[in-house]
C-alpha cells in the first residue's frame, strides 16, 4: 500500500483539524513563532497525507525517536528523511489513531512542546489502546524539522499490541 494512503488512513485529517482548533501560537518572539509555525504544518502535513509537504518540511538528517516498548515494530529511534518515511509506513501499518486533541502547544526558540490526549487501534490485534496521554519535543532548524521526540503511554499501546 503506498505510504500515502497509510498515513492518511492512520492519522486522518482528524489531526490537521483539531491541531489548528487546540495549538494556537500565543504572544512569542519572532523565532519561536516559526519554530511553532514550522511544527504545526508538518503535523498537518502529516494527519492529511501530503507527503510533499511534509518532506518538505523534514531536514534530510532528522531524528525520530519514540519512547517506548521495544517490542513493537515502531519504537526507537529513526535516523534521516528517508528512513523515517519508512518508519511511517510501518507505524501505519500497526496503528490507526482513533483520537487526537492536543491540548497544550508552545515553543521556546527552536524547541516545540506539545501534550495531549490520543487513543488508538492496533491493526494486529483489532485492539484499543483506550485513551491516553501524549507528549512530543520537535526541534527546528533552519525552517526545517531536526528532531521528533515522541513520548506516550506505551504500556497501553504495548498490552493492546501483544493482545493482553
Amino acid at each position: 500500500m503506498h505510504r500515502r494512503t497509510l498515513l492518511k488512513t492512520s492519522l486522518g485529517a482528524v489531526l490537521a483539524l483539531t491541531l489548528a482548533q487546540h495549538a494556537g501560537a500565543q504572544e512569542m518572539d519572532e523565532t519561536s513563532k516559526a519554530t511553532f509555525d514550522t511544527v504545526m504544518a508538518f503535523m498537518g502535513a502529516m494527519g492529511a497525507g501530503e507527503m510533499d509537504k511534509m518532506g518538505a518540511l523534514m531536514a534530510d538528517d532528522m531524528v525520530w525517536h519514540n519512547e517506548g516498548d521495544p517490542t513493537l515494530p515502531w519504537i526507537g529511534v529513526t535516523k534521516g528523511k528517508e528512513n523515517i518515511f519508512k518508519f511511517l509506513g510501518v507505524f501505519s501499518a500497526n496503528l490507526q489513531t482513533t483520537k487526537w486533541e492536543n491540548e497544550d502547544a508552545f515553543a521556546s526558540g527552536d524547541t516545540v512542546a506539545v501534550f495531549g490526549r490520543m487513543a488508538a487501534t492496533v491493526t494486529k490485534t483489532g485492539q484499543s489502546t483506550g485513551e491516553f496521554t501524549f507528549a512530543l519535543r520537535a526541534k527546528v532548524r533552519d525552517g526545517q524539522v531536526v528532531l521528533w521526540n515522541w513520548f506516550e503511554d506505551s504500556f497501553a499501546v504495548s498490552q493492546a499490541y501483544h493482545g493482553k
